[in-house]
């Protein structure tokens, strides 16, 4: 019963995809009950083609890109998305990192991949990490099986980050070092205003609606309450320096 249970659980591993978004990402609407092999190489598509080639190469069955394994045309799939993402790239086998803007010779600090707001659950969440370059090349040829513990790419990613190695090696989401955690995500950007928020959904481990069109504001006021109220650290409110949009985003 133990073979076979282990054997079920290798099967279905999977393998996720984080990224920086680009033009022509397709969507579930253009892969869908296609062959995705036999479909031209261009744009979104031949990323894609890469990433699963990538997975398959490594031996495993099933992959997962936000692209196109969400249906946005659907409210509820985004709400269950978003307050599911972050188990999903927790329990994969393995996330690839693809680093579209890096060179076989670049650095990993000049990707715009860093500057992300939701490629910074994407960074913590997952246990197991591997950084390729534009050309689908490991980064620096590193042959380890987990870039989270190879000690030159940790140092690398927690100088770029400013996160401490212990909390990219392993990371519990939550409200705990809420200051801290709020700190990592303040200088990363999203293409939707509310994103800011929602994008910080898993890491606080918060569940709240999501509301399209709600305001960055408002829905960064409706995550801060929830923080304090599940932590009680008023802190997290206690900033200086210039003033904020979001000064005003309690009610």
């Amino acid at each position: 019963m133990e073979l076979i249970h282990t054997e079920v659980q290798r099967y279905f591993q999977y393998v996720t995809l984080s990224h920086r978004w680009g033009a022509g990402e397709p969507l579930l609407r253009d892969v869908e009950g296609q062959k995705l092999y036999i479909m031209p190489a261009i744009g979104g598509l031949a990323k894609l083609q890469g990433f699963c080639a990538v997975a398959c190469g490594r031996g495993y069955l099933w992959a997962w890109s936000d692209t196109c394994c969400i249906d946005k045309n659907s409210s509820a799939e985004v709400q269950e998305t978003i307050g599911s993402m972050f188990t999903w790239y927790q329990q994969s086998a393995l996330t690839i990192v693809y680093l579209s803007d890096v060179p076989d010779t670049g650095s990993l600090g000049s990707s715009e991949w860093f500057s992300r707001g939701w490629t910074l659950q994407e960074l913590l969440a997952p246990r197991t990490i591997l950084f390729y370059t534009q050309n689908w090349s490991l980064y620096k040829n590193l042959t380890s099986a987990n870039h989270k513990e190879d000690a030159t790419v940790l140092a690398e990613v927690a100088r770029g980050t400013g996160i401490e190695p212990l909390f990219l090696h392993y990371f519990s989401p939550g409200v705990d070092n809420a200051r801290s955690r709020l700190q990592w995500a303040s200088s990363r950007l999203t293409t939707r205003p509310e994103d800011i928020a929602y994008s910080l959904f898993g890491i606080f481990n918060v569940h709240l609606p999501v509301l399209y069109g709600e305001s960055a504001e408002h829905a960064l006021g409706r995550l801060l309450t929830e923080i304090v109220s599940q932590s009680g650290d008023v802190s997290v409110l206690d900033w200086v320096g210039e003033t904020s949009p979001f000064h005003s985003c309690f009610p």
